[in-house]
C-alpha cells in the first residue's frame, strides 16, 4: 500500500481535494503541478512548465492541462475537471476516481461503468518533459481514448487571453505533432507510443477560473487554446505512453524512458523519504551551474535561502560536491561584500545584510559534514575578508560596523533582514539599527574566520580582528539583553530598544559561536518555547503582541501584514532544536523528536510529500504560501540529522 493515498470519498469532495497539490520537477527547474484531482486552481499550475531563456529566463506554462475521454458505444466519459467562472465545474471527471496513490509515482485510478483505467504521471529528471502512462486495466467493449490539450504559452505570473496572434499551424512528427502559440517560444512536442489520429480544430476555451488566485486577490480568469484532439483505440490490458516536451522523442523508446525514470526515483514510502524526495526538487543544474530554488511554484533562486538550505538539502545526504558547486556558483555575483538576495544578473537585488553572513555558516556546515576545515581558508578566505572588511568600513544600505563592534544596517523604505515584507512601499518590519540575528551571525562569522586564519597562520588577520571579537560578547549583551523579560531585544536604534518577542534571537543560541552564556541561552530558549514554539515551527511574533496576526490569508496586503507578524516558519525550528540540544543533550531528544515527527501529518495536507512556506500562528496552524519551501524541507532534514547525532553522543 502506498504511504500517501487518497480514497474516493476524499477525491470527490472538492472542499477536501482542491486544496491539496502535487509537484514534480526536473533538474533544470522545469516542473508539473496541479491538485490531486488534476483541476488547476492556480495560474502556476500546469502539466509542462519550463524555463524560456530566449524570452525572460522565467518559467512558462506551455501545456496547462490535458483532457482524457474514454469512448464506448458512442458514449463519452470525460475524466478531467476544470472550473469556469461562477460555480461551474465542467467536465466532472473526478466523480469517476476510485483512488489516488503516490508510490512509486502518482497514479489515478478511474472506474467508469465496466472500465477500470489508470493514469500514471512522471516528470523527466533531466529535461522539460512530462510522460504519462495510460492503462485500460479492464473493459468489456471496444474502447477509444481521446486526448485534448489545453495550451497557455505564457509566464507563470501572467494569464492567457484569447487573441488573434496565435500561430494555429502545426507540424506532424512521429506519432504526434509539434506546435507553438507564439514566435520565440520553444516548440511543444506531443507524441504517443502508438500512432494516433489527430484532428486539427483550433478553438479557445474562455473564463477558466483559478480559485487560489481569486482568494489571493489576483486576476484569476484565463482563456486557453485547444488546437485539436488525438484519438486512438485502446485494448484491455494495453498501456499507451504520452510525452509532452520541448524536444522530440523516439516514440518507440517511450516505455523504456518511462521505466528508466521510475528506477531513479527516491520512493515516497516514508516520512524521511518524502523529505529527501522533496529536497532533490530544489537543486537545479543547468550545464555546470548548480542553483537552489527557494520554493515552488513561484520562487526563484534566493541567496539567503541558498546558504541556509544547502546543509539540509545536500550535505546531510553526503552531497558535498553538489553543495560546494552551488556555493561556488553564486560567488562571482558578489557586489562588494554583498551577495544577491534575489534575482540573477541585471535583475539581481542586493538588499540583504544577513546573506553574506549565512555564507560563513554554510561553509562551517561544509566543514562539519566533511569532517575537516582544511582548504576553506585557502579557497574562500579572500571572500571572507572582503565581507568582513566591507562590513567594518561600511557598504550599501548603511551596513556598517560601529565602534562597539556591532553591525548597524538599514535605511528607510528598504528592508535588509529576512523579515522583508513590504506594503504600499513601506516595510512592515523595518528593523533599522542593530538587528539581533545580524549581530549573532556577525560574531559567528568573525570567530569562524579567526579560527581558520589562526590554523592557516594568517597572523595579520588574527591580530587585526581578534580584539574586536574579544570585546563583542560584552557589547552584544549590553545592547540586547532585557533582564526584566529574560530574552533578547529584537533590534535597537539609538535609545530605542524593540523588545517584541520574536524568533530572531534564536540564532544567538544555535550558531557554532555565540556571545551568550549557557544560562542566558537557556532563558532565551524557554521564552521562545513559551510564546513562539508551535507544532509547525516558530511564530514570527508572540501572540501577546498587539500587532500579532494569527492567520495568513486574504489578499496580498493582508497576507504581507501577517507574513512576519505571527505566521509560523518551520525552518526556524532547526535553530531552536540545535540551541535546545546544545544545552539539554540527550534529555532534550524526546521533545525535539516529537516536534520532528509531528510534521509527518502534513505530507498529504497542502503540497503532497513536502513542507509549505508558512503556517498560521493560530491553531490548527493551517498551511499557506508556496506549497514547497526549500529551507523548511532542509531544516527538517537537518533536525533529523541532529537527532541521530545526539542519540549517538554520550551526554
Amino acid at each position: 500500500m502506498s504511504y500517501i493515498t487518497f480514497e474516493k470519498k476524499q477525491l470527490v469532495n472538492l472542499e477536501y481535494s482542491l486544496p491539496i497539490e502535487l509537484l514534480r520537477t526536473s533538474r533544470e527547474g522545469a516542473y508539473a503541478s496541479s491538485t490531486i484531482i488534476n483541476c488547476n486552481t492556480r495560474k502556476y499550475h500546469g502539466m509542462l512548465v519550463v524555463p524560456q531563456p530566449a524570452l525572460d529566463n522565467g518559467n512558462h506554462v506551455l501545456l496547462s492541462s490535458l483532457d482524457e475521454t474514454l469512448i464506448q458505444h458512442n458514449t463519452e466519459f470525460n475524466l478531467s475537471i476544470r472550473k469556469y467562472q461562477g460555480e461551474t465545474f465542467a467536465p466532472k471527471g473526478h466523480k469517476y476516481l476510485r483512488d489516488f496513490t503516490t508510490e512509486p509515482i502518482p497514479m489515478h485510478t478511474y472506474v467508469v461503468g465496466g472500465m477500470v483505467f489508470t493514469k500514471e504521471m512522471l516528470f523527466s529528471h533531466k529535461d522539460g518533459r512530462t510522460i504519462i502512462k495510460y492503462t485500460l486495466v479492464d473493459a468489456h467493449s471496444p474502447t477509444i481514448i481521446r486526448f485534448r490539450p489545453f495550451l497557455a504559452f505564457r509566464n507563470i505570473h501572467a494569464l492567457s487571453k484569447a487573441n488573434y496572434d496565435v500561430d494555429t499551424s502545426y507540424e506532424e512528427i512521429p506519432n504526434g505533432i509539434k506546435l507553438r502559440m507564439y514566435r520565440g517560444y520553444s516548440f511543444l512536442h506531443l507524441q504517443f507510443s502508438k500512432e494516433p489520429e489527430y484532428v486539427h480544430v483550433p478553438d479557445w476555451y474562455y473564463n477558466i477560473e483559478y480559485i487560489r488566485e481569486k482568494a489571493r486577490g489576483y486576476d484569476y480568469l484565463e482563456d486557453l487554446y485547444v488546437p485539436g484532439y488525438f484519438e486512438m483505440p485502446i485494448a484491455k490490458g494495453e498501456s499507451i505512453y504520452l510525452s509532452a516536451g520541448t524536444d522530440p522523442v523516439n516514440p518507440a523508446m517511450l516505455k523504456k524512458l518511462y521505466n528508466n525514470e521510475i528506477s531513479r526515483r527516491v520512493p515516497r514510502d516514508s516520512f524521511e523519504h518524502c523529505l529527501l524526495n522533496a529536497a532533490q526538487q530544489f537543486i537545479i543544474r543547468q550545464g555546470k551551474k548548480v542553483e537552489v530554488i527557494a520554493g515552488y511554484p513561484w520562487f526563484g533562486r534566493w541567496g539567503r535561502d541558498t546558504f541556509i538550505s544547502l546543509p539540509g538539502l545536500a550535505m546531510v545526504a553526503g552531497e558535498l560536491k553538489l553543495a560546494k558547486a552551488a556555493i561556488d556558483n553564486i560567488l562571482p555575483e558578489m557586489r562588494g561584500p554583498l551577495f544577491p538576495n534575489k534575482g540573477i544578473g541585471e535583475h539581481a537585488i542586493y538588499n540583504s545584510a544577513d546573506t553574506p553572513l549565512w555564507f560563513f555558516w554554510a561553509l562551517q556546515q561544509y566543514g562539519i559534514f566533511s569532517g575537516s576545515n582544511d582548504g576553506i581558508w585557502k579557497e574562500y578566505g579572500k571572500k571572507m575578508k572582503t565581507i568582513l572588511e566591507g562590513y567594518r568600513t561600511g557598504t550599501y544600505h548603511n551596513i556598517k560596523m560601529h565602534d562597539n563592534g556591532l553591525i548597524f544596517a538599514g535605511e528607510a523604505g528598504i528592508p535588509v533582514t529576512w523579515m522583508d515584507a513590504v506594503v504600499e512601499g513601506k516595510p512592515v518590519t523595518p528593523r533599522i539599527g542593530y538587528a539581533v540575528e545580524i549581530n549573532a551571525l556577525w560574531y559567528n562569522a568573525l570567530m569562524f574566520a579567526l579560527d581558520l586564519a589562526d590554523e592557516a597562520g594568517d597572523r595579520t588577520f588574527v591580530n587585526a580582528w581578534k580584539p574586536i571579537a574579544d570585546a563583542f560578547p560584552e557589547a552584544f549583551l549590553d545592547n540586547f539583553w532585557v533582564e526584566s523579560r529574560e530574552h533578547l531585544a529584537d533590534y535597537t536604534h539609538g535609545d530605542y530598544k524593540d523588545i517584541s518577542m520574536r524568533p530572531n534571537q534564536v540564532f544567538a543560541t544555535s550558531l557554532p559561536y555565540t556571545p551568550l552564556t549557557e544560562e542566558i541561552r537557556n532563558k532565551v530558549l524557554e521564552r521562545i518555547k513559551s510564546e513562539l514554539l508551535t507544532p509547525r515551527g516558530l511564530r514570527s511574533l508572540s501572540p501577546k503582541n498587539p500587532l500579532y496576526k494569527g492567520t495568513y490569508t486574504g489578499n496580498q496586503t493582508q497576507r504581507d501584514m501577517a507574513y512576519h507578524q505571527g505566521s509560523v516558519y518551520p525552518w526556524l525550528l532547526g535553530h531552536f532544536v540545535e540551541g535546545y540540544l546544545r544545552i539539554h543533550g540527550k534529555s532534550g531528544l524526546k521533545m525535539v523528536t516529537d516536534l520532528y515527527r509531528g510534521f509527518e501529518s502534513v505530507m498529504n495536507e497542502h503540497g503532497v510529500g513536502t513542507i509549505s512556506e508558512v503556517y498560521d500562528g493560530d491553531p490548527p496552524h493551517k498551511p499557506g504560501g508556496a506549497i514547497s519551501q526549500a529551507w523548511n524541507v532542509a531544516e527538517l532534514l537537518r533536525i533529523n540529522w541532529l537527532i541521530r547525532t545526539y542519540s549517538k553522543s554520550k551526554k
